[in-house]
């Protein structure tokens, strides 16, 4: 069977205040506007990304993501993926176009979390102001200390990460790369899928919320550890608190970087890794204390990263990794023990 889906194309984020997002993203981070909706949502891209936009914020009351969507890799793989959604109980709606691409499948899987899927879309042709001399470049390189070259992935919040890991296997083919699995408690807290050959293009924490449809963080991509290092010295010279890293990850060897935008969302800026080939990869059990969120083992995660979106007023707002009775203590923040970050 041919694979379906072939890479994240876009997201769409809310914020309560578009426009201060869109200055951060815009001055601070090195996107540019393309284009603007009647309810005020706001079109982005990145310089190096091959369709018209990357990113859309629009209007809401608090961060969260409202939508992820992901290129099917033919016309077929679009009706393929659509039949085994609806196979497996969920109905989702056809549109037939929307901004920047053609046809497409909306729905919402079972822990909450909206995808569109499509296949048609707009190829990005710069304006003579803004047109690379290497071809294979959609747009000259930002001038920006900062810009990421394009969007890498989601990190979505799930009431069970393994469930969740195996629906989307099992429906969209998305292949299972990594777990993370408490050091004294059988507990999943972590896992990443990929629809190619990078570690991860979706991640999946353990939520306690009862909220559905919860998203940990978004990400961009940049090409060397050399450029996110210094966009850690450009944002915090611009008054943007880091809130985690410069550092690797175990799982999936990234150099990472996080931070907030005006919403209080958190962005996050990758480079590095590796890629997987494997086609009948099977994925392993990390634990913090083995690095897998940070390969080098000599640091504590903020308890802040442990924040999802949008907020939850019945839970503490940073402690909401698979709190369950009896696991308090254990589960509050399982990186904070100095070693596990």
């Amino acid at each position: 069977m041919f694979q379906l889906l072939s890479h994240l194309a876009h997201l769409e984020v809310t914020s309560p205040d578009v426009d201060a997002s869109v200055a951060f993203y815009v001055n601070g981070f090195g996107l540019r506007i393309v284009d603007r909706d009647a309810d005020g949502s706001v079109y982005l891209r990145c310089w190096g990304d091959h369709y018209a936009y990357s990113l859309v914020v629009s209007p809401g009351d608090q961060p969260s993501v409202k939508n992820m969507a992901w290129r099917t890799s033919s016309p077929e793989a679009l009706d393929e993926a659509a039949r085994r959604i609806e196979a497996a109980g969920v109905t989702g709606r056809w549109s037939d176009g929307r901004q920047g691409h053609g046809r497409s499948y909306q729905f919402t899987g079972p822990y909450g979390h909206t995808m569109e899927l499509f296949w048609e879309i707009e190829k990005y042709h710069a304006t003579e102001e803004n047109a690379s001399i290497f071809p294979d470049r959609p747009e000259r390189r930002s001038s920006h200390a900062a810009a990421p070259r394009f969007l890498d992935h989601v990190t979505v919040a799930a009431s069970d990460v393994r469930g969740f890991c195996a629906w989307y296997n099992e429906v969209l083919d998305f292949r299972i790369m990594a777990y993370t699995v408490l050091d004294h408690i059988p507990v999943t807290v972590f896992g990443v899928l990929t629809t190619n050959e990078k570690s991860h293009d979706l991640g999946v924490v353990l939520d306690s919320s009862s909220i559905p449809g919860r998203v940990n963080h978004i990400a961009f991509w940049t090409d060397s550890d050399t450029e996110l290092v210094r966009t850690a010295d450009v944002l915090m010279e611009n008054g943007v608190e880091i809130e985690y890293g410069p550092s690797i990850h175990g799982i999936g060897e990234q150099t990472f970087l996080y931070f907030r935008e005006p919403s209080r969302l958190r962005v996050e800026l990758n480079s590095g890794g590796y890629r997987n080939y494997v086609p009948d990869w099977t994925p392993n059990d990390w634990t913090p204390a083995a690095g897998s969120n940070s390969i080098y083992r000599n640091s504590a995660m903020p308890m802040s990263m442990t924040e999802s979106f949008p907020h939850d007023p019945g839970h503490p707002t940073a402690t909401e990794e698979g709190v369950l009775p009896g696991t308090e203590d254990a589960l509050l923040n399982p990186y904070a023990v100095q070693g596990r970050g």
